[in-house]
């Protein structure tokens, strides 16, 4: 679906994702539904901007966790979003 931009296969993705029993799929579907034009968009259109978007906040957050003792911690911080 994401590497031959097929959004219009979102919908059954989610619905199937959000009968899972694994509590993370669920939320992650039920996230994807929030924002559903921008998400099918995105896998629907050859231009986006989420490489540039997730390399810059990526490395940033990378950079601010230089020294720390932890890869749990890094990955806490981009799950997190800060």
């Amino acid at each position: 679906m994401v590497r031959n931009r097929r959004g219009q296969l979102l919908p059954a993705w989610i619905g199937q994702a959000e009968q899972s029993d694994v509590a993370p799929v669920a939320k992650f579907a039920a996230f994807f539904r929030q924002d559903f034009d921008a998400v099918t968009a995105g896998l629907t259109h050859e231009w986006s901007s989420g490489k540039v978007e997730g390399h810059v906040t990526f490395k940033t957050v990378k950079r601010a966790m230089y020294g720390r003792p932890s890869f749990r911690l890094l990955r806490t911080r981009i799950l997190a979003g800060t």
